[in-house]
């Protein structure tokens, strides 16, 4: 799960609204042993004492532009309800992938409170999700909307497929409407309409005109819809992201942002199994972990991340755009007979960027064996309190919204 939106900053003349991207859900990054010779090659670490996997050589060479946290820990290995702590940092309302469901109120996915807070900042959605619904075989992991706030706090959603471009799925009811035709009849409306006409009103019918109109207004109006366009990006910048989905995915993400969306998610798949299991390219590999890390996983992360970062940088962005890295728990230190690392929620990492925070440096540590936390131990709802503070949402707001402050704020990130 990706997400980007907006920070607020103090300044001379008051409160300043400035950009945010949390990029997160794509799983912990694993160890590999092949191929040292190529990240020799490319030069070490530019960050002396700071650690990355061969695999991931680019963003070796850029470890000053972000930081590690090496301790987070929570209390399930549960992929439906470590989704929901990883969407909301609370385990209330979550599923698992039994279909027990955890008692409490269902939290408002972190997106939907800075949507609640910061507002449309443009003629764009305040909160878009890019990629499919997270789901574990037939089961959704919830936690994606506003939850206690209300759907209409819930994310727009686009996705982009490499051959057919980007997809807005709630304009998908009607099969073979495309863009250009919607913006020359107002058929799939009619429709609409009709089916309106035979159903109760509901607030979730209201809801849905009303994503449905936005959806509208955004492929017919060309200065909204150009702003997810990537092909109106050169041939240079569209590689340098990569040709696959999750690379350009993060591609229209920094053009939201740009646009000034105060929040993106970006899910790295929708689903948590890795192609050969049955998935659509998850991180969850409890077998194979090596080889699919080392032939697709890694270099794809490798080259989409620093792309993003580059792009930020080089736009005068990254200063003013929180990138966060996370994922609903970590992987096994142990290998399993299956060359696979299996869930394990008692010490993992997420990767921090940009937004003003001290980076080039590593918070928390594991244990020799990197089973549990040596130093530091944090959770997802520390990371989430800190950059809520980077946007101006502190403890008294969450509390006013009805909301339970996450955690406590990460000092050495501030």
């Amino acid at each position: 799960m990706i997400s980007f939106g907006s920070i607020r900053q103090k300044n001379c003349t008051g409160l300043s609204r400035r950009e945010m991207l949390r990029i997160g859900t794509i799983g912990t990054f694993g160890l590999g042993l092949p191929d040292l010779l190529r990240v020799r090659a490319a030069g070490d670490d530019n960050v002396p004492g700071i650690e990355i996997s061969e695999l991931l050589p680019k963003l070796a060479q850029r470890a000053d532009r972000y930081a590690i946290v090496r301790s987070l820990q929570h209390g399930t290995n549960d992929h439906g309800i470590g989704g929901t702590v990883g969407l909301t940092s609370s385990q209330a309302g979550g599923a698992s992938l039994g279909g027990q469901i955890v008692p409490g109120r269902l939290q408002p996915t972190h997106g939907a409170i800075v949507s609640r807070v910061l507002g449309n900042q443009s003629e764009l959605p305040p909160f878009v999700s890019i990629g499919g619904r997270l789901h574990q075989g037939r089961r959704p992991i919830t936690g994606e909307g506003g939850g206690s706030l209300g759907s209409v706090y819930d994310p727009f959603r686009l996705d982009y497929d490499p051959e057919d471009g980007v997809k807005i799925p709630v304009l998908e009811i009607q099969q073979g409407l495309t863009g250009d035709i919607i913006g020359n009849r107002r058929a799939l409306l009619r429709e609409i309409d009709q089916t309106a006409r035979r159903l109760d009103e509901s607030r979730t019918l209201q809801r849905f005109d009303e994503v449905y109109q936005q959806a509208y207004s955004l492929l017919l109006t060309p200065a909204a819809r150009r702003f997810f366009d990537v092909g109106q990006e050169s041939e240079a910048v569209r590689r340098a992201y990569g040709s696959f989905r999750f690379g350009q995915c993060c591609l229209m993400a920094r053009r939201l942002i740009e646009a000034g969306v105060p929040f993106v998610q970006v899910n790295w798949s929708s689903h948590v199994e890795p192609v050969e299991d049955g998935g659509d390219g998850g991180w969850d590999m409890h077998d194979r972990n090596f080889s699919i890390l080392q032939d697709r996983h890694a270099w794809m992360l490798d080259q989409s991340l620093t792309a993003l970062l580059d792009d930020l940088q080089e736009r005068g962005l990254l200063e003013s755009t929180l990138v966060v890295t996370a994922g609903e728990f970590g992987r096994t230190p142990r290998i399993n007979p299956r060359a696979g690392r299996d869930h394990w929620e008692k010490c993992y990492s997420a990767v921090v960027a940009g937004g003003g925070l001290r980076t080039g440096q590593v918070i928390g540590a594991s244990d020799p064996l990197g089973n549990y936390p040596a130093s530091r131990p944090l959770s997802p709802g520390d990371l989430a309190t800190t950059f809520y503070e980077r946007l101006g949402i502190g403890t008294t707001l969450l509390t006013q919204l009805g909301l339970v402050p996450p955690g406590s704020l990460i000092e050495e990130l501030t």
